[in-house]
């Protein structure tokens, strides 16, 4: 089988290449591979994968309210070609989407079922990437996970592992609660659903939910570092783009399945033992 992959070197891309075998993956990544270029869905289809799994995506959560127009480029216009390419060869195509689709306003985990309302402009752009991709005619299984960290790329883990090298004190936020989700557990995951055929929507994390506070706590004690972490408030950290409060996902579907994931603080527990790195090393 031949598996196409967007965002093949990020954090999630990776992890999928080690799963599937790198062997069988068609990468496709910046710079020769541009989401906002007219010419993607040709390029896709001139590929002739027999799986597509798209992780690629614009992530960055505040940069999007800056400039929306790229975020929607990216996460909406971008899929929309890959979902259409996807229709023309025939063949699956696996989304990988977020919780910042929903708003955060309740306090049970969120379902498949729920309704997205995003509530900033990144979560808007990939909720209209959800569209494109379901509304296609494709084959479609769209993956919504939560706080990805994995060993490569940027992500919260690795922020507090090179904070915590040069810093006394952390300041976290308290007031926002999700799945910390390893991209290594999330891949594992995705092969499986791949191989059960399983299509609409599914909510997959590692189990269990945390506050960004009690996560950074975590991380600092698994990672062995000696620095204070504090709590603040979302007003306080002054980001720009609003998150949503409490943005934990239902694992029951994948559950049911027989594929549940790990306990996030297990899953970091894994991770730690492997990202140990050197005092003012590059993260």
């Amino acid at each position: 089988m031949r598996i196409l992959i967007t965002g093949a070197n990020g954090q999630l891309g990776s992890a999928l290449g080690e799963v599937f075998g790198y062997e069988t993956v068609i990468p496709k990544d910046l710079p020769d591979f541009d989401l906002t270029r007219p010419t993607v869905e040709e390029e896709v289809v001139g590929s002739t994968p027999d799986l597509i799994i798209h992780a690629g995506a614009y992530t960055d959560v505040d940069g999007a309210e800056r400039d929306p127009d790229l975020a929607l480029a990216v996460n909406a216009t971008g899929t929309e070609q890959i979902a259409r390419a996807a229709v023309r060869l025939g063949v699956r195509l696996v989304y990988i989407s977020t919780d910042y689709v929903f708003d955060g306003k309740q306090r049970t985990a969120y379902r498949e079922d729920d309704n997205p309302r995003p509530i900033n402009r990144y979560g808007f752009s990939k909720w209209k990437g959800e569209q494109a991709v379901l509304t296609s005619g494709a084959r479609a299984l769209v993956i919504r996970t939560a706080w990805l960290y994995g060993s490569v790329g940027k992500n919260f883990v690795k922020s507090i592992m090179r904070a915590a090298q040069s810093e006394g004190i952390l300041k976290v936020v308290d007031d926002q609660s999700g799945c910390p989700t390893y991209a290594g557990d999330l891949a594992a995951a995705v092969a499986s659903l791949v191989a059960k055929d399983v299509e609409g929507v599914i909510h997959v994390t590692n189990r269990g939910q945390c506050t960004w506070y009690e996560f950074a706590q975590a991380i600092v004690r698994e990672m062995g570092f000696c620095c204070s972490v504090i709590p603040i408030t979302t007003k306080q950290a002054g980001r720009l783009a609003k998150r949503p409060p409490y943005s934990v996902l239902s694992p029951d579907r994948l559950a049911s399945m027989g594929l549940a994931l790990p306990e996030w603080s297990q899953a970091l527990a894994r991770f730690a033992k492997v990202a140990h790195i050197p005092l003012g090393s590059s993260l």
